[in-house]
């Protein structure tokens, strides 16, 4: 790929086709060309930044550069290899393959070989290489071939292979603040030989009002391609319909910037990081009782598309996961919104998640159940399916009894406050305990019921005596299992005379 050389010695790069630049975007002509005009990521290109430090010593390493739309990845690239006087090769994973990698190779390896020179290979979306064409890569990234710069808005940790991230260093990159951003669109507005200052009419200039340009920087949320298009299109409507200040620059309005932006842009990828990160901001709103920030993740899913029915699974999740019986009502409220969602769909659902939202945020907190079930199933983990008790076990039939099989079982209906103690985890596990209430809600009662069953179980015990009988059994009941075993069989009696006829037939 052509280059020129910059008095530094560095590489500028130029694109094989390269639009005149009335042609291209406002974004794309007001790129930074030096680190030096380059805004935000100051942990990694401020005074003390390690990419700034690494290139000053003429060093760069293959690397990965990880962040949002518009925070820069793409320009960080051009200027690091400009920085370090490198070739700079550039390629986007959505239009290339393996072919386009290997004569991009063999370049790199003649430019080695004959002039001593190194190439940068800027990868943009390296997500969307497969496995196969990553590992294309490899060999030639190891032995220094080329230096690989790769940019993505998703998580490498999980898109990029093991074997190629291991040979890079990963940067992320933030969100641009609001201030960053700000100086962007303040230099557009500055600049006349690639920004709009000299470049509409004789009068040239944009004069963006205050209420116009905060607004523009709030709807970009960070982005500055995004506020650098908001841009361009609100002066197009202005320029077009004539709308200039006394001056004669032309100035659009707050309604021009709407239009131009249609609606708020919003970081939301319903299958990357952005999903994920609300998802989780929202959840831990949840479990930290904060139903302001809960409410405000809710409407930020709403809004960006998610799909209703995943967040009204994740309510109910986390009114058994983190409220549980400190408020059994939480499981209610969230089913039922479920229902309704199902019922009316949204718009008129979003009253019902936000209703959920809100019980489950305010709720009492509990995760006793989740941590007690958890407990149990490491013990079955580890210890296995244990033998049931033999007084646990289910007689079906009398004769099972002469083998101990239901013997001893004592109902709980037959006794006082319907409790009786007696053992029902498996012998080893006995004297093991899985559930815990804390003192929260409606949890509170069920300790203070457990430790008052537990108190009348040792005075029982101590005692040596049997709780008193208050509720007897009618004697019809007492006798329930035998009328059960009766009816069994001669169930049993019926489908073999069946199966005889139909043999017979």
């Amino acid at each position: 790929m052509p280059t020129t050389r910059t008095k530094a010695g560095g590489a500028r790069p130029e694109a094989l086709f390269q639009p005149p630049p009335e042609r291209q975007p406002l974004a794309a002509r007001m790129r930074p060309r030096t680190l030096a005009e380059f805004v935000g990521q100051e942990h990694l290109v401020g005074e003390r930044g390690p990419l700034r430090r690494s290139v000053a010593r003429g060093h760069l390493s293959s690397t990965l550069l990880w962040g949002p739309p518009g925070s820069g990845k793409t320009s960080l690239a051009r200027l690091l290899a400009q920085e370090i006087g490198a070739d700079f090769a550039t390629m986007s994973a959505v239009m290339s393959g393996v072919a386009d990698i290997r004569a991009t190779i063999a370049e790199a390896q003649d430019r080695l070989a004959l002039n001593q020179r190194r190439t940068i290979l800027f990868l943009d979306e390296i997500h969307r290489f497969n496995k196969a064409q990553q590992d294309a890569l490899l060999p030639h990234v190891e032995d220094g071939t080329i230096t690989l710069i790769g940019a993505t808005t998703e998580n490498p940790y999980f898109e990029v292979n093991a074997a190629l991230l291991s040979r890079m260093r990963v940067w992320r990159l933030d969100t641009l603040p609001d201030e960053a951003v700000a100086t962007v669109v303040r230099r557009a507005l500055a600049d006349e030989e690639r920004g709009l200052a000299g470049d509409l009419g004789p009068d040239g200039g944009v004069a963006l009002a205050d209420d116009a340009f905060d607004h523009l920087i709030s709807l970009a949320g960070g982005d500055a391609r995004t506020a650098m298009n908001v841009l361009e299109g609100a002066v197009a409507l202005a320029e077009s319909e004539g709308i200039r200040d006394a001056a004669g620059h032309v100035s659009p309005r707050l309604e021009d910037v709407e239009a131009a932006a249609q609606q708020r842009i919003l970081a939301y990828d319903r299958a990357g990081d952005g999903h994920y990160d609300t998802v989780s901001a929202f959840i831990k709103s949840l479990r930290g009782n904060d139903p302001d920030a809960a409410l405000y993740w809710l409407a930020a899913m709403i809004a960006a598309g998610e799909d209703p029915r995943f967040i009204v699974r994740r309510l109910i999740i986390s009114a058994s996961e983190d409220v549980g019986n400190a408020d059994p009502r939480a499981l209610t409220v969230a089913v039922s919104a479920a229902q309704a969602l199902d019922h009316v769909g949204l718009p008129e659902a979003q009253y019902a998640l936000a209703q959920a939202t809100t019980y489950i945020a305010t709720a009492p907190k509990s995760n006793r159940v989740g941590l007690g079930f958890f407990a149990a199933a490491g013990d079955v983990e580890a210890k296995g399916s244990l033998p049931v008790p033999l007084h646990l076990r289910n007689a079906a039939h009398r004769a099972m009894k002469q083998h101990g099989i239901g013997v001893g079982y004592r109902y709980p209906h037959e006794y006082e406050d319907g409790d009786v103690a007696q053992q029902y985890l498996p012998d080893e596990l006995a004297e093991r305990r899985y559930y815990l209430p804390t003192d929260q809600g409606y949890e509170a009662t069920i300790g203070g019921r457990q430790a008052a069953r537990a108190e009348a179980r040792a005075a029982a015990k101590e005692g040596g005596r049997t709780p008193r009988n208050r509720n007897p059994v009618p004697e019809a009941s007492q006798h329930a299992g035998d009328g059960l075993l009766k009816t069994r069989e001669a169930n049993r009696k019926k489908l073999a005379d069946t199966e005889k006829r139909d043999a017979a037939d």
